[in-house]
């Protein structure tokens, strides 16, 4: 029999009532099935530590309780394995949340388990890196780090399943990863059968965006046609114990499985199609056949696997001075021209009021602001039209706050000192994140898996009984 991996979210900030038509249609599928919620990026991950230096207790998905409160109990009830990065800077903050959520939903007694060794911060000088997509060679000082995670592979995840855990949080893993380990619990893989391990991860490769694959981020009006994407359906990967693949979405939903979308979410940030570098396979897309089953059903084979590459990834976030932007609109006759002579008003008044290395650039949204340069060269060159609706938006980074406030605030002044019509200012400035990756050596890395035990758990009120002491796995 097939297992089938559900998506609840592809990303912080994702729909939150996106896994309920996921739920329901793995309980009426009836096979061995695990929801899994991809919810971290590297950005959101420097947030979540920022976030947990004023407040302790977070550090964790902020859409966390919105996420699992519609899902939590049914997929207790029917033995859904639940699996999810939304530990962020602080899985057991999160564990803990679950467990405060499982309780309310009558199930006290549901096994939590948190993944961690991701995180290297306080061993980050001690370690052998290499660098691989960094601006600079060495690694940013105590005084700047804000975090330094690892991207753990499946294993860990998957010896948590092996301890009867019901829910699966982690921190920083491979984003597929959080796919791989139910399938190789399932199936009982071997960690040295490259074929299988590679499907497995293009399994969760294909779902780790939620909707990508099912019509989101496709639609292009005239096109790619994309029906229903008010209710798209987040995929259904249905996998075999030989690795055979195939993508399907809940009935019912709108959006769209098809050959196209499926290519698209396969290449998604594959730099070599050859050798897809993972935590636990190099995956081989070369010889990958798609085809269509059926409508919404698509199969993918092919698929091959090559042993694991050496060293990890981490990613090292770490302060960047302060950025700013602000805004303002001019709409209506010769709105344009007014624009633009507000830009101008701008780059003279920063060359004389700021410091020579404040860098900003001030684009025209309606006219030219996605594809032109710093200098704003491109929209120079445009005049199409004298009317209608502009905003010139100014972005400002600096190592002082002060300076980038003075920049938002030059804008500001446009109200009344700048050329007639402007209107609806809006201005912010926040601490700016660095990143930069290195490749850390396996044997430095410590994954582990605990079984969590929640703190003034209310007494239980199901039938299911846990363990006792805590157990973890190295």
């Amino acid at each position: 029999m097939s297992f089938l991996l559900g998506s609840g979210a592809g990303f912080s900030g994702d729909r939150t009532d996106a896994a309920e038509a996921v739920v329901a249609e793995l309980i009426k599928r009836q096979q061995p099935c695990a929801l899994v919620f991809e919810t971290l990026g590297e950005r959101t991950l420097a947030a979540a530590h920022r976030a947990m230096r004023e407040e302790p207790a977070s550090g964790f998905e902020p859409l966390l309780e919105e996420l699992l409160e519609p899902i939590l109990s049914d997929c207790l009830a029917h033995g859904i394995k639940v699996l999810g990065n939304f530990g962020a800077a602080n899985p057991a903050g999160a564990c803990q949340l679950v467990a405060e959520l499982a309780a309310r939903h009558g199930c006290a007694h549901a096994r939590i388990a948190q993944v961690q060794g991701d995180d290297i911060r306080q061993r980050l000088y001690q370690l052998d890196l290499q660098r691989w997509e960094a601006e600079r060679l060495e690694v940013p000082g105590h005084e700047a780090l804000i975090s330094a995670n690892v991207y753990l592979g499946a294993a860990a995840l998957t010896e948590a399943l092996a301890l009867g855990a019901d829910v699966v949080v982690t921190g920083r893993v491979a984003d597929p990863a959080l796919f791989l380990a139910p399938l190789v619990h399932h199936f009982q893989w071997r960690w040295d059968d490259w074929d299988r391990l590679a499907c497995g991860m293009m399994a969760g490769h294909l779902a780790e965006c939620g909707a990508q694959v099912s019509g989101g981020y496709f639609a292009d009006p005239g096109f790619k046609n994309v029906p229903g994407l008010a209710t798209v359906g987040y995929p259904i990967i249905e996998v075999e114990q030989d690795g055979r693949l195939v993508i399907t979405k809940p009935t019912g939903t709108g959006g769209c499985v098809t050959v196209q979308t499926v290519k698209e979410q396969l290449l998604y940030e594959v730099h070599d199609p050859a050798n897809y570098l993972t935590p636990d396979v190099t995956v081989d897309l070369s010889a990958v056949e798609i085809e269509e089953l059926a409508p919404n059903c698509i199969a993918v084979t092919g698929i091959r696997g090559k042993p694991a590459p050496e060293r990890l990834k981490t990613t090292v976030c770490y302060d960047g001075g302060w950025q700013g932007e602000a805004e303002i609109s001019y709409a209506g006759p010769n709105a344009l021209a007014r624009t633009q002579l507000a830009a101008q008003v701008l780059r003279e008044r920063l060359s004389f009021r700021a410091p020579a290395d404040l860098r900003f650039r001030l684009d025209i949204i309606g006219l030219a602001s996605v594809f032109d340069s710093d200098s704003g060269e491109l929209q120079r060159t445009m005049s199409e039209s004298t009317q209608g609706d502009y905003r010139l938006r100014l972005a400002a980074e600096h190592g002082e706050r002060r300076w980038v406030a003075r920049a938002t605030q030059e804008l500001l002044a446009l109200y009344c000192a700048g050329p007639a019509g402007g209107g609806g200012v809006r201005r912010q400035f926040q601490r700016r994140v660095f990143t930069a990756s290195y490749l850390v050596k396996r044997s430095d890395v410590e994954p582990r898996a605990t079984i969590f035990e929640p703190v003034a758990r209310p007494e239980p009120a199901c039938s299911r009984k846990a363990g006792g002491d805590q157990h973890a796995v190295r």
